[in-house]
């Protein structure tokens, strides 16, 4: 009977404990690291606004320049051909993407040696690249600052603990020690998840403007070889 009624009591404990059990919400986990925690997760927050911004302005951007007529570049050389300049620059002005621009870089200088015409069409290129990679730069430094970010606040949190722990009279209580483990914690996984955010995004936006490029190179090419044919 004592031994039952030791099981009973011991369930009873159980339960209770499962029925206390606490959580811990993201929102609370944030605010348990104190001032220090708050802040270097604000800083945090705000990389991952700017990265989010930049990655969806260029994707916008870039899908908008990698738009080109299907039949544009057959226009091009017919209007070429038939000595229809005027028409050609016109329809390159319609467009108004990075390629209709290079190409009408080259229109400019028909009549001029062909290696004129090709580095006035890469000087162009380079213009164009340059806008099309614009604030990319920034993602990429915020996918390696952001986790530097989040182990700052790993140091400062760990010397929080160290200092709670100095000051505990020789009393080592977990209590003590939560504040400066909690900014430990969250700022590095805030730092890395801003980071890993931010590096995939910067590689995607890299993809995406290779294309355009790849785009622009190809009917460049396209467009001297028709200036090159015999007539």
């Amino acid at each position: 009977m004592i031994l039952l009624s030791n099981i009973q009591d011991g369930a009873e404990v159980l339960t209770d404990g499962e029925s206390v059990e606490k959580t811990l919400s993201i929102i609370e986990l944030i605010t348990s690291g104190g001032t220090a925690g708050m802040v270097i997760i604000l800083i945090l927050f705000l990389l991952l606004i700017v990265a989010t911004y930049i990655y969806f302005e260029r994707i916008f951007a870039i899908k908008s320049a990698s738009k080109v007529d299907s039949n544009f570049m057959n226009q091009i050389k017919d209007h070429v051909s038939n000595g229809k300049i005027d028409s050609a620059q016109m329809l390159c002005a319609q467009q108004n993407s990075p390629v209709s621009r290079l190409i009408a870089k080259g229109i400019t200088r028909i009549g001029k040696p062909l290696e004129d015409i090709n580095t006035a069409i890469e000087n162009a290129g380079r213009l164009e690249v340059y806008g099309l990679e614009k604030n990319v730069s920034v993602l990429a430094t915020i996918s390696g600052v952001a986790p530097m970010i989040g182990f700052l606040g790993t140091v400062v949190g760990m010397i929080l603990s160290i200092f709670e722990l100095a000051n505990a009279g020789g009393t080592i209580q977990m209590d003590v020690l939560a504040s400066g483990l909690y900014t430990a914690m969250t700022t590095t996984v805030g730092g890395l998840v801003v980071g890993i955010i931010a590096y995939v995004a910067y590689n995607h936006v890299v993809v995406r403007t290779n294309k355009v490029v790849h785009q622009m190179e190809a009917n460049s090419i396209e467009f001297l070889d028709h200036l090159n044919e015999p007539i």
